[in-house]
Order: C-alpha cells, then sequence, then structure tokens
C-alpha cells in the first residue's frame, strides 16, 4: 500500500490506471474504435485528480504511463501521444480549480499539453540522435501505410487502394509540414471534447465543476479576425517558410472559429428545443460531411459581423 494512503484510495487509483490502460489498449488495437476512445483518456485522470488531489492524482497518469510503456515494450513516439492526452486530464481539473474563465482553461490546458509534448519530442530526437524532422516524417509514414492496410480491410476497391498508396508521398510532405498545426488543433478539439464530458460526469460524482454559463454563448475574441486576414496575407509571399506559418496560422485560427460556430448552433438548439436524440444525429452529421464543417466556421467567423445570436456588446469576447 502506498504510504498514507487508505484502501479506498488505493482501490481509486487502481481503477484510474485499470479504465485508462484499457482505453490505450484499445486506442492501439482497434484504430476505428480507437478514435473514439480517445476523447475519454484524459477524464479518467481528470476524475481522479478532482478526487483525489494533486499528489495523488497524479499517480493514475504516471502509473498508466508505466503500464503502456511496459505494453509497448518501451519508448516510442506513440507514447508521447498519450502523455498529452494524459496531460489534459490533469491540466485541465487544475484550470478548473482556478476558476478562470472557458477560454483561458482551454487556452491553458491545450498550450501546456502542446508544450510539454514539444520537449519532450525535442528529448526524444537528442537521445535517439535523429532529427526531428526525420522522425516526425517516419512516425507520419509508418501510421500512413497502417491506414493504407485499414482501408484494405475495410474492402477498399484495389483502384482507390492504388490512388492513395501513389499519393503517399504527397500526403507525407503536406503532413509533416502542417503538423504544429494539426497537433494544436488536435489538441484543441480532445480538450474541449474533455470540457463538455466532464461536466455532466463531475456533477454526477458530486466533484467540483466550474460555473462557465451558458457555453453556447461563447464567442472568440473579435481581435482573432487579424490573425485569420494576417495568416491568410502570409499565403501570397513568395516564401515557403512564411507560407507554411500563414497555412499553420490559418487552420488553428480556423478550428476556433469552428467552436464559435459550434456553438451558434447549439444556441438555436436550445432555443428551438430540438430533441436531443435529433441533435446527435445532426452533430453526428457535422462530423461526417465536410461541407458542413467548413459552413460552421463560416457561421462562427462572420458572426463577428452578423451576431446571429444577438448576443449584447458587452458578453461578445469570452
Amino acid at each position: 500500500m502506498l504510504p498514507g494512503a487508505s484502501g479506498e484510495t488505493v482501490k481509486d487509483l487502481a481503477i484510474g490506471i485499470g479504465v485508462t490502460s484499457i482505453l490505450f489498449l484499445i486506442t492501439i488495437l482497434s484504430p476505428i474504435l480507437g478514435f473514439l476512445c480517445t476523447v475519454g483518456i484524459p477524464l479518467p485522470t481528470l476524475v481522479y485528480r478532482a478526487k483525489l488531489g494533486r499528489k495523488q492524482g497524479a499517480l493514475v497518469p504516471a502509473g498508466s504511463l508505466v503500464v503502456l510503456v511496459l505494453v509497448l515494450g518501451g519508448i516510442s513516439l506513440d507514447i508521447l501521444y498519450f502523455l498529452e492526452l494524459l496531460l489534459i486530464g490533469y491540466v485541465l481539473y487544475e484550470a478548473y480549480e482556478q476558476r478562470v474563465s472557458v477560454a483561458k482553461t482551454i487556452g491553458f490546458t491545450s498550450f501546456t499539453a502542446v508544450l510539454a509534448g514539444s520537449i519532450v519530442l525535442l528529448a526524444f530526437s537528442v537521445t535517439s540522435e535523429t532529427g526531428v524532422l526525420s522522425l516526425v516524417s517516419g512516425y507520419i509514414r509508418k501510421n500512413l501505410d497502417a491506414t493504407l492496410v485499414l482501408y484494405q480491410e475495410m474492402g477498399m476497391s484495389a483502384e482507390n487502394l492504388d490512388l492513395v498508396r501513389d499519393s503517399l508521398e504527397q500526403i507525407q510532405y503536406v503532413f509533416v509540414r502542417i503538423l504544429p498545426a494539426l497537433a494544436v488543433i488536435s489538441t484543441l478539439i480532445v480538450t474541449w471534447a474533455s470540457l463538455l464530458l466532464s461536466r455532466p460526469l463531475l456533477k454526477r460524482l458530486n466533484l467540483f465543476f466550474p460555473d462557465f454559463g451558458s457555453l453556447n454563448l461563447w464567442k472568440a475574441p473579435d481581435p482573432l479576425v487579424w490573425a485569420v486576414i494576417g495568416s491568410g496575407l502570409m499565403l501570397l509571399i513568395p516564401s515557403t517558410g512564411i507560407k507554411l506559418a500563414g497555412i499553420n496560422g490559418l487552420l488553428i485560427s480556423l478550428t476556433i472559429y469552428f467552436f464559435q460556430g459550434i456553438a451558434i448552433i447549439s444556441y438555436y438548439f436550445d432555443k428551438k428545443r430540438f430533441p436531443r436524440i435529433l441533435r446527435i444525429f445532426l452533430y453526428a452529421l457535422i462530423a461526417l460531411q465536410q461541407i458542413l464543417l467548413l459552413i460552421i466556421v463560416g457561421l462562427g467567423f462572420f458572426d463577428i459581423w452578423l451576431n446571429f445570436r444577438r448576443l449584447p456588446v458587452d458578453k461578445s469576447t469570452g
């Protein structure tokens, strides 16, 4: 037994590590189910951070990482990915306790997770004596090859498989260069989803959750529009480095406006009292249809001028 820990605490730690490890295994063994489990991985860490406190709660992500290293047979870039997910859960509840705004909560959590991941990636690069670019490029290619195998198992036609296979180098080239944006975007999405999922979970367990008010009234800060404009202008400059910075900045900025667009949709779902089952169906449709994603981003962006929810001026900056 841990020094000073009660039997109940040890039981909680075992459950937290066990649930997290199971989610890890599902993510590794089943890419399709794993995609869904990714959002759930931060939650055990968050819940037991809330229940056990800062020090004992940290044992859940620490123990889960040990299990993962044993399962994978050593340190790899997959560990880096799961480390960020665990950090999201832990840091998110730290932000809850500070009782800051929802924008600062998500921003602080995402920044911490990305920064920690970047430091670990750099350290891994140094210890493995491999350049960061080569390390990341090889990891992306490995995952693209695994995706191709998955498509084949799902019954994709030989013609389409050949088309994807012939495009792998170009896809890899693009992914490597927009990786900063992809890392930030995925972290923002998981943090946002974790916040939404943790609210009913913590309340059901009688654990603290901050009062953010109505989340569907949230709006991005107005000056963010200049990030979009500036990033767009950078794409016009004949310099590869500047263009890459521009596309990464544009992708991140538009993702934030996607959140604002979803808030607008949620606002009207509530206003029109849409049934829960219909809401779930429409949200799933948004997730699956790229054109709808673009429309949601457009809603969030043009809300700066059109104020779709008719929010008072003093509530317009979340």
